[in-house]
């Protein structure tokens, strides 16, 4: 299964605030198609009724240099561009859905240093509400030092968390459910663990759907995950938190493990990604086939010679894991936008931008087919400029008008 087994090298990749509340908070056989979208000039069309969305999660600030070449130990190098940008997974899909047109709120921490006003200001200027931000008095907030190579095309992180971190005590009940009001979905993005389970236990008992990002096994993400609606997961974290042997097997041991989920997307960098929806009408005459095999012949569907994003889906199938189980689902394949070489400049943030995208497709109720193209052509979009949000598009972008007419 050669088009799914390419290793990952970039970031991973359906109302207002109450005013009691001060601005910032202190303390058998199956059927195949290829679809393929083509940029069009439309109207745009109007957002989804329920466009409020919260997000839990980091928020940083990113200091960016591009450089000829990653440099080798006692190296002194000189940069060829820099920028100073905000970044963290959290803070990158949600400019990237307030962008999209979604009316984002962010619960997070930073400090009352510069770098913590600086991530306030540039979010609040994208239309993120940051009334749910706590503001540590003498705190620290999160930076992170990011070495794009222009050779490779990838990226190095190096990253410093604040301090002190975002815990359950910062954040009161009455205080979620007024972030709660008028809310489609709440995402988390898999960091500040316990603060994020208080959320989401809150968000499940007010039914708000929830999606979350797995980018590695790490404590508290079982918990967190058994109350998730939607999964989008890196290409490492399927095989190593199920121990299966593919990714489609992990992929079927997923929704096996986790009952509530709709779906689970695996990103897979510029080789696009793999989806799995569960069906929920199980047909008894359905042929059992094997999940790896079954998947091998949908890759033989894809046409190479296609740059744009494009999406081949299978008909619900019982889909069997040896040794795992089956699972009754529809198969996608999406593929990634093919950016020619001149102009792919930065990686940082790309899957934050997916899963932004991801956000408003929710939203808007869109069907998977139209769904991961949608999501893979706005974070192509971001891969043309340094930093995980100058190149997030705006709603008005031709490139996205054919998604969203």
């Amino acid at each position: 299964m050669a088009c799914i087994s390419k290793p990952f090298n970039s970031t991973i990749f359906h109302s207002h605030s109450s005013s009691q509340f001060p601005r910032h908070l202190h303390s058998n056989s199956f059927t195949i198609r290829c679809t393929s979208t083509k940029i069009k000039s439309s109207t745009v069309h109007p957002l989804p009724q329920n466009h409020i969305v919260i997000g839990c999660g980091m928020t940083t600030v990113d200091f960016l240099a591009t450089v000829d070449g990653y440099p080798k130990p006692d190296d002194k190098i000189r940069t060829t561009s820099s920028k100073v940008q905000g970044g963290g997974n959290a803070g990158n899909a949600l400019t990237c859905a307030a962008r999209l047109g979604l009316k984002p709120k962010i619960i997070s921490k930073v400090g009352d240093d510069a770098q913590g006003n600086s991530i306030l200001e540039e979010l609040e200027a994208d239309g993120v509400d940051t009334s749910f931000i706590v503001v540590s008095k003498g705190g620290s907030s999160t930076f992170s030092y990011v070495l794009v190579d222009s050779q490779t095309k990838t990226r190095t992180s190096i990253y410093t968390p604040g301090d002190p971190p975002l815990v359950p005590d910062d954040l009161s009940r009455s205080m979620l459910l007024s972030a709660f009001d008028g809310a489609r979905l709440v995402y988390f993005d898999g960091m500040s663990m316990e603060a994020s389970l208080f959320v989401g236990q809150e968000a499940a008992g007010n039914n708000i759907p929830i999606l979350v990002e797995a980018e590695s096994p790490r404590e508290g993400l079982d918990e967190l995950l058994k109350l998730a609606d939607f999964v989008v997961c890196s290409t490492r974290f399927p095989q190593a938190w199920t121990q299966a042997p593919s990714i489609p097997s992990a992929m079927v041991s997923i929704l096996l493990r986790l009952p509530n989920v709709k779906f689970v997307i695996v990103t897979l960098g510029e080789d696009g990604c793999l989806m799995l929806e569960r069906s929920t009408n199980e047909d008894a005459d359905l042929e059992e086939r094997n999940v790896e095999n079954f998947l091998e012949l949908l890759c033989k569907e894809k046409d190479d010679s296609l740059a744009i994003p494009t999406c081949i889906p299978s008909v619900a199938t019982k889909l069997r894991s040896n040794g795992i189980g089956t699972v009754c689902g529809r198969f996608f394949i999406g593929t990634a936008e093919k950016i020619p070489d001149s102009e792919l400049i930065d990686t940082t943030g790309a899957g934050d931008a997916f899963i932004g995208a991801i956000m408003y497709a929710i939203c808007s109720n869109m069907v998977p087919e139209k769904m991961l193209p949608f999501a893979a052509q706005v974070a192509a979009a971001k891969c043309r400029a340094l930093g995980a949000r100058t190149g997030l598009p705006h709603r008005t972008d031709p490139r996205l008008a054919s998604f969203l007419c």
